[in-house]
């Protein structure tokens, strides 16, 4: 028997660890027939939203876009996505970014599909326009080598314009393969894991890491991963990019 009291996930002033094994679910207005459950929000200090949905029978996804944009990604399973009067069916790898202002539905969802999301509220930026809604598929973004090493592959899934004040990748390690620095940086991260398994060092504490399990770093934790196993690890992450640092 299992001990009920026994969990990997681990919530710090600026970091976060979230493993499955403790998921609560929530409601969402418009989210209908579907477990929610809010992996990353500013209840924990961070900037950003970070959701996992996982499809019942009759699942609805439909809202409106306010002040946050949000990013859609099939984890697994299959759905019709509308916005903006285009339609597309969506499939495990593929995505959809909404940007601020716009009317979304998912529908014919396949019940057991997982879809993740990132919410991020826009910052506008003078003389440039709000992103257009942009749909796209993993499978068709190149992944070159990260700083010269044919272990680490990044994927940008979204374009690097300044129009986009947020970033989403996909980061691919092969077995044995690590980042080759510990990173220290401003921008916020909020990360999925889709594949395989490691050892991410976060603010010099040290945690196990498996498929499924989600990652919350602020700006300035300090940050480590090097991937184990005999299949490569794969992540998406989310991260805050193109504004000015500072307000001062």
């Amino acid at each position: 028997m299992e001990i009920s009291a026994l969990t990997r996930s681990v919530v710090k002033s600026n970091h976060a660890v979230i493993a499955p094994d403790g998921y609560i679910n929530s409601n969402v207005p418009g989210w209908t027939d579907c477990t929610v459950n809010v992996i990353i929000n500013e209840a924990m200090g961070a900037k950003l939203c970070q959701t996992i949905i996982t499809a019942k029978t009759n699942c609805e996804l439909v809202g409106t876009t306010k002040e946050s944009q949000i990013f859609f990604y099939i984890i697994s399973g299959e759905s019709k996505a509308t916005v903006s009067d285009e339609t597309k069916t969506l499939t495990k790898g593929q995505f959809v970014y909404v940007p601020i202002g716009k009317e979304y539905a998912f529908s014919e969802i396949a019940e057991g599909t997982q879809i993740l999301t990132f919410h991020k509220v826009y910052e506008h930026l003078a003389g440039y326009s709000v992103p257009s809604v942009l749909f796209g598929d993993a499978a068709n973004v190149p992944g070159p080598s990260y700083l010269g090493d044919d272990a680490l592959r990044l994927q940008v899934l979204l374009p690097d314009e300044l129009t986009f004040d947020m970033a989403v990748n996909i980061f691919t390690y092969d077995s044995g393969g690590h980042l080759p620095m510990v990173e220290t940086h401003i921008m916020e991260h909020g990360l999925l894991y889709l594949q395989g398994q490691g050892v991410y060092m976060l603010d010099h504490q040290w945690y196990p890491i498996k498929k499924g399990d989600s990652i919350w770093m602020a700006p300035y934790c300090q940050q480590w991963f090097t991937a184990m196993g005999k299949e490569p690890a794969v992540y998406i992450y989310y991260k805050n990019v193109n504004r000015f640092p500072t307000v001062i």
